[in-house]
């Protein structure tokens, strides 16, 4: 039996972006996949993204044999506010978005994510246009919309937008930094760093007892900072693309 209700719904924003009607899941299981697709039946979806604990093979291993596609590996850090003494102040230029930003914000998001190797991008019938407005779509709205972010750090280099990060709480212990970018000719002045611990320092205003990260396990890069901060791994999913029509 699954150990819980099965966590899927329509996704109404990915069908407007893609096309297709589709349907979200996290956390899949081996035994909710005969409700998951009697339900994508009943509400004739094209489309199925599926994540899987990386631990669950025999779930993941049942999701491809009903059809669906590996499209990547998302791995989470988690960094425990109790035992990480307190950052020191944000350098000058972080700061608090302005919602009159939100576009010049969202076009850094489209040029520091295009081509990003998420599980849209790996999925060669999605359009790769789509795929890079996903990203842009998503950093504007989480300027102006407090349910998709909290709150979004903008950072300045010489009077210039140059990188942004977006800040959320999952629940009262937990608070998520969800989507940083910084633009290429911004790249390399430690600016993405320092965002991480203006996250850090949001995160402990809000009482959180921690603070996650996630992205791509090829993803390197950003691991390599956050180790740095003191994240560590703490889980790991596969998502998967399954196309019904």
């Amino acid at each position: 039996m699954p150990s819980g209700p099965p966590r899927f719904a329509l996704s109404p924003l990915e069908e407007q972006r893609f096309g297709a009607r589709t349907v979200r899941v996290n956390e899949l299981e081996r035994a909710h996949i005969p409700g998951l697709l009697a339900f994508c039946r009943e509400q004739a979806v094209r489309l199925v993204i599926a994540r899987t604990a990386s631990a669950d093979l025999e779930a993941a291993q049942a999701f491809e044999e009903a059809g669906g596609r590996l499209m990547d590996a998302l791995v989470y850090y988690e960094l425990d506010l109790a035992r990480k003494a307190p950052a020191a102040a944000p350098v000058n230029g972080i700061r608090l978005a302005r919602a009159e930003e939100a576009r010049a914000l969202a076009d850094i998001g489209a040029q520091s994510f295009q081509g990003y190797r998420g599980h849209y991008h790996a999925d060669p019938r999605l359009e790769r246009a789509a795929c890079d407005a996903a990203y842009t779509s998503w950093v504007e709205r989480s300027v102006l919309d407090r349910s998709v972010a909290e709150a979004v750090y903008a950072a300045e280099v010489d009077g210039r937008l140059a990188a942004f990060a977006t800040l959320r709480r999952n629940s009262p212990e937990e608070g998520e930094g969800v989507l940083f970018g910084v633009a290429p000719w911004a790249q390399g002045r430690g600016l993405y760093a320092e965002l991480i611990r203006a996250g850090i320092a949001w995160c402990r205003a809000q009482a959180c007892a921690r603070m996650v990260v996630s992205t791509q396990v090829t993803n390197l890069a950003v691991q390599k900072v956050w180790v740095r901060q003191g994240f560590e791994p703490s889980r790991s999913y596969f998502t998967f693309h399954l196309w019904l029509s």
